[in-house]
C-alpha cells in the first residue's frame, strides 16, 4: 500500500492557486520531517519545500519562495502545500514525502512517498 496519498492537483491558469494535500495511512508521521518534491517530464525529482516534524522549520526552493507555503497538521497526519501565483514552469508531478531521519531537503533522504499529483498551469 502507498503510505502517502496526494490530492488537490489539477489544471489551473497562470496566476491561480492550488492547495495540495497529503494524507497518510498505516502509520503516524507526526514525528517525521516532511517535504514536497516535483518531477517534470524527463527530469529528475527536485526539491520544493520541507517542514520539520514540529513545524518550526520550513525550507523552500528559491523558485517558489514567497509563492508556496508548506504546512502540516500532525493531529490529522497530513501535510499541505499552498501554491499561489502559479506559473507554467511550475507544471509537474508533485509528490509528498516523509523521513524518519534528519531534516533534509534532499529527496534521497526521504523514506516514504506518495504516488504524486499532477499540477498543470496553463499560460
Amino acid at each position: 500500500q502507498v503510505p502517502l496519498v496526494e490530492s488537490g492537483g489539477g489544471l489551473v491558469q497562470a496566476g491561480g492557486s492550488l492547495r495540495l494535500s497529503c494524507a497518510a495511512s498505516g502509520r503516524t508521521f507526526s514525528t517525521y520531517h516532511k517535504g514536497w518534491f516535483l518531477q517534470a517530464p524527463g527530469k529528475e525529482r527536485e526539491f520544493v519545500a520541507t517542514i520539520s516534524w514540529n513545524g518550526i522549520i520550513t525550507t523552500y526552493a528559491e523558485s517558489v519562495k514567497g509563492r508556496f507555503t508548506i504546512s502540516r497538521d500532525n493531529a490529522k497526519n497530513t501535510v499541505h502545500l499552498q501554491m499561489n501565483g502559479l506559473r507554467p514552469v511550475d507544471s509537474a508531478v508533485y509528490s509528498c514525502a516523509a523521513t524518519a531521519g534528519s531534516y533534509s531537503c534532499t529527496s534521497t533522504e526521504y523514506n516514504y512517498w506518495g504516488q504524486g499529483a499532477q499540477v498543470t498551469v496553463s499560460s
